[in-house]
């Protein structure tokens, strides 16, 4: 029997690519009808993905993305930053709807892309809203509606997520400091001397202190949501991890918000999300969400001083699904007007 929808995966051969395949080849309503890649090109999926060793017959075929495109319903495009905005312009001559991975077309401000990202935008103009912001938990009407999507980046997700609460209660104000953990996949799956393995595996260490590249999206998107005049703070380390990714962030509030009322909010905010737990009987963890799409957020409230309340949001990944291809895949699906839910309903291992 025939799938409803056909798709391509450009820039297959990397660790969201991987997952990007998985979800694909498990899908009910989808069909992967070609992977793209300049690597492993005329070779078996598996040669660049073990785990997929006789799961399909496709190989990595060394075409330009306008031509993998053509006759696609959806193209899940996984190029690196500043090639995918390059690439954009033909893809969207094909007429297939686009999710895009990269964060080319994740900001709205052509000042900070060329700030964060340190190049010129090819076609500024794609910045006005042709794409949406691909957070269903904040955008998921307008996902529906969507022929191109944004995809948001890991951290961002993971930080969006634990503050969401706070922003759409009008609560979130002034400037948040975060701290967030992330894995070594998040990296890459080029090798390089920060993910090189016997360092890594002993080490904490940090990186793009104060200016990592997804400052300016994650205070884009709490904005839309109704923080005021917030600036992000944030600090990432490379933890000892392959997947994974855990956020703090601390925020103050007015002191009039009690503790049960912010515990009431993060437990009606995501109580009907299908991929945002918020546990009763525990903080976040990543074990808890690695190799699946679930995000879990937690949160404590502390001391009030000079007129605002302390609160720390804890929230969790797995950086390469929720973070990136599961997300991609959520948001397709809403796209095809299907449930989000298709092919990301695992609930993963423990430990």
């Amino acid at each position: 029997m025939s799938k409803r929808f056909k798709a391509a995966v450009i820039g297959g051969s990397g660790y969201g690519g991987a997952e990007l395949i998985r979800r694909l080849l498990l899908h009910p309503d989808v069909e992967l009808v070609r992977v793209a890649s300049v690597d492993f090109v005329g070779e078996p999926l598996s040669s660049a993905h073990p785990n997929l060793e006789g799961a399909s017959d496709l190989r990595f075929e060394g075409i330009a993305p306008a031509e993998a495109a053509k006759g696609m319903d959806v193209v899940l495009l996984g190029l690196p930053h500043k090639v995918s905005a390059q690439k954009m312009p033909e893809l969207m001559a094909t007429g297939a709807r686009v999710v895009d991975l990269s964060g080319d077309f994740r900001l709205r401000r052509v000042a900070s892309y060329e700030r964060f990202y340190g190049a010129k935008h090819p076609c500024p103009d794609k910045l006005d809203g042709t794409f949406v912001y691909g957070l269903p938990e904040l955008h998921r009407e307008a996902i529906r509606k969507a022929r191109y999507v944004a995809s948001p980046g890991c951290f961002a997700t993971t930080i969006e997520l634990g503050l969401l609460p706070l922003a759409k209660a009008g609560w979130l104000e002034g400037p948040v400091e975060t701290v967030g953990i992330t894995g070594s996949s998040g990296s890459g799956v080029v090798p390089s001397a920060g993910t090189h393995h016997p360092v890594r595996a002993v080490n904490l260490r940090t990186y793009k202190p104060l200016d990592h590249q997804h400052i300016p999206e994650i205070e884009e998107t709490l904005a839309s949501a109704g923080a005021r005049g917030t600036t992000i703070r944030f600090v990432p380390v490379s933890a000892p991890l392959s997947r994974g990714i855990f956020a703090t962030s601390f925020a103050r509030i007015a002191e009039s918000v009690t503790a049960e009322n912010v515990h009431a909010r993060f437990a009606e905010a995501y109580e009907k999300e299908p991929f945002v737990r918020v546990p009763k009987k525990r903080l976040p963890e990543v074990a808890a969400v690695s190799g699946t799409n679930f995000a879990e957020v937690g949160v404590q409230c502390g001391p009030v001083e000079d007129g605002k309340r302390l609160v720390a949001c804890f929230s969790v990944t797995d950086n390469l699904i929720k973070g990136g291809a599961g997300q991609a895949i959520q948001s397709m699906n809403l796209m095809l007007g299907l449930d989000e839910r298709l092919s990301l309903e695992d609930p993963g291992g423990w430990p």
